[in-house]
């Protein structure tokens, strides 16, 4: 047997550095509009209102016509967010809707890597197309903030 004579380096191809991969799939949802009860003004606690929520839900796993397990399912996320804000009390602040979002989000799609969150009460101002906050978290975001809420 004749002894391997080139390096095995030469054979394996390299593995990409975090800075040159690509970020993977995102999946993005624009204007879905569910009623929720919010705000912090007394008038604003008689009934549900409107809230518009942009989701841009980033993954990395490969999309795969066999299994659903590994993609984010529009359909199914959108149907999960009306459910649960049509549900929950009411809500204060849309930074605090935010973030509750967010924990449902990375709690129930175990395959999302990063989301961002905007979100809007519609003609909430004369004036203005819209006045709104965003969130922009990592899963890795996410951990830390449940690791500090489990510690409190």
């Amino acid at each position: 047997m004749k002894p391997f004579e080139a390096p095995l380096a030469a054979y394996v191809r390299p593995a990409l550095s975090a800075s040159s991969r690509g970020k993977g799939w995102r999946v993005f949802i624009d204007e879905l509009e569910v009623s929720t009860r919010i705000g912090i003004h007394a008038h604003e606690h008689l009934a549900p209102q409107p809230v518009v929520i942009d989701a841009s839900l980033a993954y990395r796993c490969e999309p795969s016509e066999a299994g659903t397990h590994a993609m984010i399912d529009y359909e199914r996320y959108c149907n999960r967010v009306s459910e649960f804000l049509s549900a929950k009390p009411h809500t204060r602040m849309l930074e605090t809707l935010a973030v509750e979002i967010a924990q449902l989000s990375f709690v129930e799609w175990p395959a999302l890597d990063a989301l961002t969150l905007s979100l809007h009460k519609p003609k909430i101002r004369e004036g203005t197309k819209r006045i709104g906050v965003e969130l922009d978290w990592t899963r890795e975001d996410f951990d830390v903030y449940r690791a500090a809420s489990d510690v409190r």
